[in-house]
């Protein structure tokens, strides 16, 4: 798989991720390294990486703990400590081993101390590896708010390598392709059906390559728009309401949390029905997205009460102007419009598709 290289970082996978990582480590002669885990990727991920990594730089592992509960500015302020103590300075690097969580939570840290200091991202989930770690956004969550605080800082360098997938079970395989199964939906049709045919078949050669695809499209996509003006507002499809629903059951004593992805893919749905209402979706393309929803398996149901409260998480998705809710939209499968309002009454019809 050949690198993805832009003009601010770029992108290696599997064995040429350790020979880009030592070479920039011999170049750069960092004063200490920093590996960022928690105590997921610790135990199972840390003993793949450290037989890569060729350096006499000293290596200090600082361990948070694991879910996005713990995505936070007091998770921040404990690794900063840490750091300071153990004798960060401008020439240290970061590296943030671990999933979406990690990677903000270490890219956000790495680009706010000293001012800044070189990080390098090696996501170990598919979510990560498609989408969190690639794009240069690092950010924390304030209460149930996801990503309110954080900064567009590219990474050194993104490596992705798949044999960290060895590590997770089907839940979490399955969370992070849905945000494959978006970038088909923004943006390629082929790609979203190769996607539907793959099932649940993790550890292929053709699961690696829709990865390699999928990193493609968001790269492009990045490249385009770096911070987020324009067209790369078409990766937020699914995520207006997808984070109100996460954010909602996270803080609910009567629903279960949800996984990112999980929430995500009722957001698809949910906004594929306003796509077919407000945007000229076909009736056929949103059956499809409704039968591969379906085919999932989620059980969610909410209360009006608990509607109400997801139209109030809403209210603070980034890409809102004036206080208005701003959707992306497709018009068929494969391609977007941004910076769309639909009535709330449409939003809360949406609902009872669930």
């Amino acid at each position: 798989m050949n690198s993805i290289t832009n003009s601010s970082y770029s992108i290696h996978f599997k064995e040429e991720s350790y020979v880009q990582l030592n070479k920039f480590i011999a170049d750069k002669k960092p004063s200490c390294i920093f590996i960022l885990v928690d105590e997921n990727t610790m135990q199972n991920c840390y003993p793949v990486l450290m037989p890569q990594i060729e350096t006499e730089a000293r290596i200090e592992i600082i361990e948070v703990d694991a879910g996005e509960e713990f995505k936070n500015i007091e998770t921040c302020t404990g690794v900063w400590n840490a750091m300071i103590e153990l004798g960060c300075d401008r020439n240290s690097l970061m590296i943030n081993l671990g999933g979406g969580v990690i990677t903000d939570l270490g890219g956000f840290i790495a680009a706010t101390i000293k001012r800044g200091i070189s990080f390098i991202h090696i996501p170990t989930t598919v979510l990560g590896m498609v989408d969190a770690a690639i794009g240069g956004k690092n950010g924390v969550d304030i209460g149930h708010l996801k990503n309110q605080i954080g900064v567009i800082v590219p990474p050194v360098m993104t490596l992705i390598d798949t044999t960290y997938l060895n590590t997770l079970d089907n839940r979490q395989l399955l969370n992070g392709s849905i945000e494959m199964f978006k970038h088909g939906l923004i943006a390629d049709r082929t790609y979203w059906t190769n996607m539907k045919d793959i099932g649940a078949d993790y550890y292929s050669e053709v699961f690696e390559n829709l990865i390699y695809q999928s990193a493609v499209i968001k790269s492009d996509v990045v490249k385009s728009d770096p911070h987020e003006k324009g067209p790369r507002k078409a990766l937020n499809y699914g995520h207006t309401i997808g984070h109100a629903i996460e954010s909602f059951c996270l803080s609910s004593d009567n629903h279960d949390s949800l996984l990112h992805g999980e929430a995500i893919a009722a957001g698809l749905y949910l906004e594929s029905y306003l796509s077919n209402l407000h945007a000229g979706l076909s009736e056929t393309d949103f059956a499809e997205i409704g039968d591969w929803y379906k085919s999932l398996g989620m059980n969610l149901n909410f209360s009006p009460k608990d509607i109400e409260k997801m139209l109030e998480l809403m209210t603070h998705d980034k890409k809102n102007v004036n206080g208005e809710i701003r959707f992306v939209l497709i018009d068929t499968i494969g391609s977007f419009i941004t910076d769309q309002t639909v009535p709330e009454i449409d939003v809360i019809k949406s609902f009872s598709l669930l």
